[in-house]
């Protein structure tokens, strides 16, 4: 049979998961049962060992989290430790009375090395390191596990936020930002497991303690009345024998005391310890120099031991002059400045502090903001059950299909000026819409027609501007058995930002996206694309086009009708509005399907001929703005159209104006701000399949 072969069969031991298992399986089978000496040496040899690579791995580690799993190996460690004091104590008290060995060999070398035979030093070195552990290493540990673990937590949100604002910010990928949530959350689990684990350490110091008084009582009488040994000899071997085995393991347990005290001090940055504590203690030469001259004073001074005094003193003096002259070139190096030939300029480089502002300097504003007050913030924190940031995408991804371009991340972050309830919406650093909203609440939304009337704090949606009020969520039902309506903040907020951006989508598209529109065309109409710019259309030209139509109302999903018509009217004119003019009615099946669906019948509001004959000679004296029209006229036609629109809207019909093509740019902009809901058609837009109905005619 070849070594490969054994291998194989072996094979089973590879599996390094089983080691867990078998490590706790042990314990529990050294406190049930008995163990002859020399396993009991091989485990308290493996306790030590175990400790030490404990030690050193945290040593080692670059930052906490590297060692995630300290708080599990320091669980197993102390109950291996205690689990040998059980069978150690076992051991001594069946078969100390035969002497040292009778309790295995480590157990007898710690009595005779480190306590020199005597068991009073032993008790002393023993009391020494029960208080260096308990009092010093295990309580300081303790303190700033408690203290870090309570900060890591209450830093949870803020570090989610931060996330979730970098995310949408696109500084980071869906990916990093998983990984990093989970970096956050492991962090908070390990910290919290510190602060526990920091107890299994100081109660293992207890415990040590007092299983050496009963063991030194337990043995003394198991010595004088089971074994007849006289009073001294029974003291003496079992007190050698107890302080032996506790100061066996005491020194694992100062080591992992140790290693917890290390893992918990650690800056968690990924660097070395080593190189970190070393860099911070000597960077400054100054503090060498003067532990030098103060080394050398004590070491002239008569009767002071001056050998030792001395070398010390000359060590640090000479590490100072070393760090001197290393700072002092490194200054030189930091001062040249060279010249074009690589050469040093005599001419000397500007101090950091009179550098000149730079570009680097001016922070740009967001193109889409989300400003919240601190209540608000578990509505951002996914840690919390937080929903907005998920509304937040779903209202981007819809928009951007809807409208046919990428809406651009919405950045959110805190603001500890606005007040802890209130939010804020911005564009390119503008206010666009703010707003107070109560997480612990909801809102009833009064859409018109309600039921009966509920009691809470009357308010406006923000979005709609419609009535609302907000309500405890226990009366949800109620509210919505009424008529009313029912959203939670998230949705309020969301709401609000999409409406927000659905009217001023024209400001969110530029030519970087434009141009990354055309760049997606290129790939199925090269040629279209290709002869379009800057042949025979600038690409100002189209971002103007597209802005207009976005103005409108009107999406830019089918870019390719719109690149066909601009390249069938380009060469005719470059004028903005005409070709935005042309856009549309090339779109007109597109803006039809969105008003009205499916239908064949198009109700419509349209003008008398008298007025759009008054119209048209305002327009031609008072430009396209709509200047020239007399403000009384203006005032009655806006509450004209202002009471069809409501008519329509009340009985679930879209409101559409149709008019001449002359007049509907100058309609549009004079119904924008004022009804909303009313949207202005030419009638050249209306598709040659489909009827209309006039439903009111305004001017008669």
């Amino acid at each position: 049979m070849s070594v490969q072969d054994v291998l194989n069969r072996f094979k089973f031991l590879n599996n390094v998961s089983i080691g867990t298992p078998v490590l706790v399986l042990a314990c529990l089978g050294m406190v049930a049962l008995p163990m002859p000496s020399f396993l009991l040496d091989m485990f308290f040899t493996f306790n030590i060992t175990l400790s030490m690579i404990v030690l050193f791995v945290t040593i080692y580690s670059k930052r906490p989290m590297d060692f995630a799993s300290f708080p599990t190996v320091l669980l197993v460690a102390t109950i291996l430790r205690l689990s040998l004091n059980v069978a150690s104590t076992r051991v001594i008290l069946v078969n100390g009375h035969g002497g040292g060995s009778a309790a295995g060999h480590v157990i007898e070398s710690f009595s005779e090395v480190v306590m020199g035979g005597n068991f009073v030093v032993g008790l002393i070195v023993f009391s020494i390191l029960v208080i260096i552990n308990f009092v010093v290493v295990t309580k300081g540990a303790g303190r700033i596990s408690e203290v870090t673990a309570r900060f890591t937590l209450d830093a949870m949100p803020g570090k989610q936020m931060s996330i979730d604002a970098d995310l949408n910010a696109g500084l980071i990928t869906q990916e990093q930002a998983k990984a990093r949530r989970a970096e956050v959350t492991q962090e908070s689990d390990f910290y919290g497991s510190m602060d526990g684990a920091s107890k299994f350490v100081k109660g293992d110091a207890i415990a040590g303690i007092l299983i050496m008084f009963i063991n030194v009582i337990g043995g003394m009488f198991v010595g004088v009345v089971q074994h007849d040994l006289p009073a001294v000899e029974a003291a003496d071997i079992y007190t050698k024998l107890t302080v032996g085995d506790g100061l066996v393991a005491q020194i694992p347990s100062l080591l992992l005391s140790v290693a917890t005290a290390i893992i918990v001090t650690r800056q968690n940055s990924s660097q070395d310890m080593g190189k970190v504590v070393i860099g911070q203690i000597f960077k400054d030469h100054r503090s060498l120099i003067v532990a030098a001259v103060i080394l050398g004073i004590m070491g002239i001074t008569p009767g002071m031991p001056h050998l030792a005094f001395l070398f010390l003193a000359s060590i640090s003096g000479g590490v100072a002059y070393y760090l001197k002259r290393k700072d002092s070139q490194k200054a030189e190096g930091d001062d040249t400045v060279l010249n074009a030939d690589g050469k040093p300029n005599d001419a000397q480089a500007p101090n950091p502090e009179n550098k000149e502002l730079s570009w680097d300097d001016v922070a740009s504003v967001d193109v889409l903001g989300l400003e919240v007050g601190y209540r608000l913030i578990p509505l951002v924190d996914i840690g919390q059950n937080g929903e907005l940031l998920n509304r937040v995408k779903g209202v981007r991804k819809k928009i951007s299909q809807e409208l046919g371009f990428l809406i651009p991340p919405v950045h959110i972050r805190d603001n500890l000026d606005l007040s802890p309830n209130s939010y804020r919406i911005t564009m390119m650093g503008v206010n666009f819409g703010e707003a107070d909203v109560f997480p612990d609440k909801t809102m009833a939304i009064n859409p018109g027609q309600v039921f009966g009337q509920i009691n809470g704090t009357q308010t406006k949606d923000p979005a709609f501007g419609l009535d609302a009020v907000w309500i405890e969520k226990s009366e949800a039902d109620m509210a919505l058995g009424y008529g009313y309506t029912v959203v939670d903040s998230a949705t309020v907020i969301a709401t609000h930002l999409s409406q927000i951006i659905s009217q001023h989508a024209a400001t969110l598209i530029g030519q970087e996206e434009v141009q990354k529109l055309l760049d997606k065309m290129s790939v199925s109409q090269p040629k279209l694309v290709e002869n379009l710019v800057p042949g025979i259309i600038s690409l100002s030209g189209i971002v103007k086009v597209l802005q207009n139509l976005l103005n409108d109302g009107v999406p830019i999903r089918d870019m390719r009708t719109i690149l066909q018509t601009l390249s069938e009217y380009g060469p005719k004119s470059q004028d903005p509005e005409v070709l935005t003019a042309a856009c549309r009615i090339g779109l007109r099946r597109l803006i039809i399907q969105d008003i009205v669906g499916g239908g064949d019948v198009i109700p419509v509001i349209t003008l008398s001929r008298d007025l759009e004959s008054i119209l048209h000679k305002s327009l031609q004296s008072g430009g396209a703005d709509g200047a020239g029209i007399e403000p009384g006229l203006a005032e009655r036609m806006q509450k004209s159209l202002a009471d069809a629109t409501n008519k329509l809207e009340m009985d679930g019909q879209p409101a559409i104006l149709l008019t001449s093509g002359l007049l509907r740019t100058t309609l549009a902009r004079f119904v924008k701000n004022t009804i909303p809901g009313l949207r202005v058609l030419s009638y050249q837009e209306i598709p040659d399949d489909k009827q209309i109905k006039i439903v009111s005619a305004v001017g008669q």
